[in-house]
């Protein structure tokens, strides 16, 4: 069975109705993202970005999966299917995908702020001020935020080594160090990139640009993969 790599981004989520900052409007219009998504933020504010977050899985929790990951799940019958996600919602895994490494962290958990090794699953609910880890440490989001280490690019950068097929849904590839996988599939290794947006895709010798939204995108290449795999 052919191992079938997929690196999912923001578009993956859009038709979920998922919302990024820039879209959530209302009170976090008066606020930098860097003011609700980095260490310097929770360190001037901790109330403001516990209260972003807690916001974010309130929208997650009425979100479902849409067609593009319900089309992923169906492609385990013929594929070894790895995600690599930078999205921090759970919607692959709902939609039923077996295997999912989150790049950037996952809203329904929390982390200690003492030690990044002690991670919750707290599903929907809040994280307040004064909500601890048995060592007496804040919890905070297990979020990765700007300026912060991405741990689980060295599994993605193995993973992807391993690619019969390389699949890119949803996300510009202008995002480092995520952009960097396509760079470290094997030689002969086909691409598709789905999007429904122009992306820079000259650098790809071997790839197919399926230029439509996550939904229908995942629709067409089940068909090709089906066809030419």
């Amino acid at each position: 069975m052919k191992k079938l790599v997929i690196l999912t981004g923001a578009g993956m989520s859009a038709e979920s109705g998922i919302r990024t900052f820039r879209d959530m409007g209302g009170l976090w219009e008066q606020y930098d993202v860097m003011e609700v998504a980095s260490p310097r933020g929770w360190e001037q504010n901790r109330d403001l970005v516990l209260q972003f977050y807690n916001e974010r899985r309130r929208q997650l929790k009425e979100c479902q999966p849409n067609a593009g990951h319900l089309g992923l799940v169906d492609l385990e019958a013929d594929f070894d299917v790895q995600i690599i996600t930078q999205n921090v919602d759970n919607l692959h895994e709902r939609a039923g995908s077996s295997k999912v490494l989150h790049l950037h962290g996952l809203l329904t958990q929390a982390r200690s702020t003492a030690d990044e090794r002690m991670v919750y699953d707290i599903g929907y609910n809040d994280i307040n001020d004064g909500d601890f880890c048995e060592k007496g440490s804040q919890l905070r989001p297990n979020i990765v935020w700007f300026g912060e280490a991405v741990p689980a690019i060295h599994e993605a950068e193995e993973i992807t080594r391993k690619a019969d097929i390389f699949v890119v849904i949803g996300t510009s590839l202008s995002v480092y160090p995520a952009a960097g996988l396509c760079h470290m599939v094997k030689e002969g290794c086909p691409i598709f990139i789905i999007d429904p947006n122009e992306i820079n895709t000259t650098i790809y010798s071997d790839y197919e640009f399926i230029n439509e939204k996550a939904g229908d995108g995942v629709m067409r290449l089940k068909m090709l993969l089906r066809k030419y795999f």
